[in-house]
């Protein structure tokens, strides 16, 4: 049995999943439900080993209050089928979905939100340029 390799547009579209249902508090079991699919195939989908029907994703987008277009946002352009050479740093995007996904990214993110003051945002993002300065410069 040859095991194939999971297509990048289908783990960037599991990828958008998990993000938005870790976003906004849904665990796998919970969007397994009102699917109707066990967690198991939830997570099938996270990890792009299944393929999401176009159905399927419609009722995803629906039950995680998004529509259809935000599985495919920031697709890198390789993958989208559009020529390189843009102004994009190579990899950028992949690095960024892999932080938004990740538990730190999420967290930060929802607390980023919370945050009413505009100002107080401007100020936050200017500390952690400070702090990414520094570490690099010191690296």
């Amino acid at each position: 049995m040859v095991k194939r390799n999971a297509n990048p547009i289908d783990v960037h579209v599991g990828n958008r999943v998990r993000m938005r249902r870790m976003l906004i508090g849904m665990s796998q079991e919970k969007l397994g439900e009102q699917l109707g699919l066990t967690f198991q195939q939830v997570q099938k989908y996270e990890k792009g080993s299944n393929r999401v029907s176009a159905s399927r994703l419609y009722q995803m987008g629906q039950i995680l209050g998004v529509p259809v277009q935000f599985f495919y946002d920031d697709l890198p352009g390789s993958l989208a089928g559009t020529p390189p050479g843009g102004f994009a740093e190579a990899g950028s995007e992949g690095m960024i979905m892999d932080f938004l996904s990740s538990s730190e990214g999420l967290q930060l993110n929802r607390a980023f939100s919370e945050i009413a003051d505009s100002e107080v945002r401007r100020r936050v993002v200017d500390l952690v340029k400070a702090i990414a300065g520094k570490r690099q410069a010191s690296a």
